[in-house]
């Protein structure tokens, strides 16, 4: 048996943020839109409370993926109407996926889990479009480490159901007690851990941590990638 380690990829390896960010930014302005902070901070607010319509079930895919630009163009006080709000899309997932971004340090822990804790395997476990997500781990160098790709576009389902992770154990091949879940979303990853009873790490955590980890059952957490290793490695070691 391996020790198989999910990885959420964005905010956890990947700065989702930076990427968004400039692909916004080049897919405005091939459409002759303004872009501005402003406007930035505003789809990334209005598309986190989509993606968090997506994970209750209450929207589909493709809602969210016209809602996001409808509402954009509505920010840049353009009538969406006439609009291919579908390729817009597509356009900024491709831009994406080739401009991904590093968090700080996320390289260096993902060589330091692989080589340096025994019969470690690495594997994302991520919301969101096949594409972005392979385009952006090659972009950025960090597929090297990764020994497999879950993304909820390919499965059908997406975080925090169980469905999720029970496609995930299906292709890892090894029971759940072998795996542990490391993100930084509460709704997504720890709420998604929970309810398929695996083990996890909270990354980066904030607000009320006491409340948060009694109420998603969150095992571990984890400031800094430093510390994270050493949560990952005690608990690699204590399953040995």
């Amino acid at each position: 048996m391996h020790h198989n380690f999910l990885f959420d990829l964005d905010q956890t390896l990947l700065d989702f943020h930076a990427s968004e960010r400039t692909a916004l930014g080049i897919v405005l302005a091939e459409n002759g839109l303004p872009f501005s902070d402003e406007i930035y901070r505003a789809f990334r607010d209005y598309n986190s409370s989509l993606w968090l319509e997506l994970e209750k079930g209450t929207i589909t895919r493709t809602e969210l993926f016209t809602d996001r630009f409808r509402e954009l163009f509505r920010m840049c006080g353009t009538d969406p109407v006439g609009r291919d709000l579908l390729k817009i899309n597509d356009d900024f997932i491709r831009t994406m996926s080739v401009n991904g971004v590093l968090m700080d340090g996320a390289l260096e822990l993902a060589e330091k889990v692989k080589y340096g804790i025994p019969d470690a395997r690495i594997f994302i476990a991520s919301n969101g479009a096949t594409l972005n997500a392979k385009g952006r781990i090659a972009s950025t160098g960090l597929d090297r480490y990764i020994d497999g790709i879950f993304v909820s576009e390919d499965l059908g389902v997406t975080k925090p159901s169980a469905a999720f992770f029970d496609a995930c154990l299906d292709k890892i091949g090894e029971p759940k007690e072998t795996c542990i879940m490391i993100g930084d979303s509460l709704t997504s990853d720890m709420l998604g851990a929970k309810n398929a009873l695996m083990a996890s790490v909270w990354f980066m955590p904030s607000g009320d941590v006491e409340e948060a980890v009694r109420e998603y059952d969150i095992d571990y957490c984890a400031s800094s990638f430093g510390e994270l290793y050493e949560i990952l490695k005690d608990w690699a070691a204590n399953r040995d």
